[in-house]
Protein backbone atom coordinates (compact mmCIF):
# COMPACT_ATOMS: atom_id res chain seq x y z
CA UNK A 1 0.00 0.00 0.00
CA UNK A 2 1.32 3.44 -0.91
CA UNK A 3 1.31 6.40 1.00
CA UNK A 4 -0.95 9.33 -0.25
CA UNK A 5 0.80 11.64 -1.93
CA UNK A 6 0.34 15.50 -0.94
CA UNK A 7 -0.47 17.65 -3.55
CA UNK A 8 1.08 21.63 -3.50
CA UNK A 9 -1.28 24.05 -4.00
CA UNK A 10 0.02 27.83 -4.76
CA UNK A 11 -1.53 30.20 -2.22
CA UNK A 12 -3.92 32.65 -3.67
CA UNK A 13 -1.35 35.38 -4.21
CA UNK A 14 1.19 33.24 -6.76
CA UNK A 15 -1.79 32.40 -9.22
CA UNK A 16 -0.85 33.83 -12.13
CA UNK A 17 -3.19 36.39 -13.50
CA UNK A 18 -3.96 36.29 -17.09
CA UNK A 19 -1.95 39.06 -19.43
CA UNK A 20 -3.77 42.17 -19.30
CA UNK A 21 -4.76 43.43 -22.58
CA UNK A 22 -2.40 46.30 -24.05
CA UNK A 23 -2.86 48.90 -26.39
CA UNK A 24 -1.05 50.78 -29.13
CA UNK A 25 -1.56 53.96 -29.19
CA UNK A 26 -0.58 56.44 -32.20
CA UNK A 27 0.20 59.97 -31.82
CA UNK A 28 -0.24 62.99 -33.90
CA UNK A 29 2.79 64.83 -35.02
CA UNK A 30 3.75 68.00 -37.31
CA UNK A 31 5.14 65.95 -39.94
CA UNK A 32 3.43 62.99 -41.16
CA UNK A 33 0.02 63.70 -43.98
CA UNK A 34 -3.05 62.57 -42.72
CA UNK A 35 -3.58 60.47 -46.06
CA UNK A 36 0.07 58.85 -45.10
CA UNK A 37 -1.08 58.17 -41.74
CA UNK A 38 -4.57 56.57 -43.28
CA UNK A 39 -1.92 54.34 -45.50
CA UNK A 40 -0.22 53.29 -43.17
CA UNK A 41 -2.88 52.07 -41.04
CA UNK A 42 -4.53 50.49 -44.11
CA UNK A 43 -1.01 48.83 -45.25
CA UNK A 44 0.14 47.46 -41.46
CA UNK A 45 -3.14 46.92 -39.96
CA UNK A 46 -5.01 45.96 -43.65
CA UNK A 47 -8.06 48.42 -41.81
CA UNK A 48 -10.00 49.39 -44.46
CA UNK A 49 -10.02 52.82 -46.01
CA UNK A 50 -13.14 54.41 -43.45
CA UNK A 51 -11.48 52.67 -40.53
CA UNK A 52 -8.26 53.85 -41.41
CA UNK A 53 -9.65 57.08 -41.97
CA UNK A 54 -11.63 57.47 -38.89
CA UNK A 55 -8.46 56.50 -36.47
CA UNK A 56 -6.39 58.96 -39.14
CA UNK A 57 -8.84 61.62 -37.79
CA UNK A 58 -8.62 61.02 -34.10
CA UNK A 59 -4.95 61.03 -34.35
CA UNK A 60 -5.67 64.72 -35.90
CA UNK A 61 -8.62 65.98 -33.87
CA UNK A 62 -7.81 64.09 -30.47
CA UNK A 63 -3.72 63.63 -30.35
CA UNK A 64 -3.83 60.13 -30.66
CA UNK A 65 -6.22 57.08 -31.77
CA UNK A 66 -5.95 53.22 -29.92
CA UNK A 67 -5.06 51.48 -33.18
CA UNK A 68 -4.43 47.84 -31.37
CA UNK A 69 -4.81 45.82 -28.63
CA UNK A 70 -3.61 42.22 -27.47
CA UNK A 71 -0.72 41.10 -25.95
CA UNK A 72 2.02 43.14 -24.81
CA UNK A 73 4.46 41.43 -27.26
CA UNK A 74 2.01 42.16 -29.92
CA UNK A 75 1.69 45.21 -29.12
CA UNK A 76 5.44 45.66 -29.02
CA UNK A 77 5.76 44.62 -32.46
CA UNK A 78 2.83 46.64 -33.53
CA UNK A 79 4.40 49.76 -32.06
CA UNK A 80 8.11 48.76 -33.57
CA UNK A 81 6.10 48.78 -36.57
CA UNK A 82 4.45 51.96 -36.75
CA UNK A 83 8.08 53.38 -35.79
CA UNK A 84 9.43 51.91 -38.84
CA UNK A 85 6.75 54.24 -40.55
CA UNK A 86 7.82 57.07 -39.00
CA UNK A 87 5.07 57.65 -36.57
CA UNK A 88 5.13 58.46 -32.93
CA UNK A 89 3.54 55.23 -30.89
CA UNK A 90 3.52 53.64 -27.50
CA UNK A 91 2.08 50.93 -25.70
CA UNK A 92 0.51 50.66 -22.37
CA UNK A 93 -1.87 48.61 -20.61
CA UNK A 94 -5.46 48.57 -21.57
CA UNK A 95 -7.36 51.07 -19.23
CA UNK A 96 -4.27 52.92 -17.91
CA UNK A 97 -5.16 56.57 -17.94
CA UNK A 98 -3.28 58.43 -20.46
Amino acid sequence: MTAPVEIERPEAAEVPVADVPWITIVWNDPVNLMSYVTYVFQAYFAYPKTKAEKLMLDVHEKGKAVVSSGTREEMERDVEAMHSYGLWATLQKAGDRV
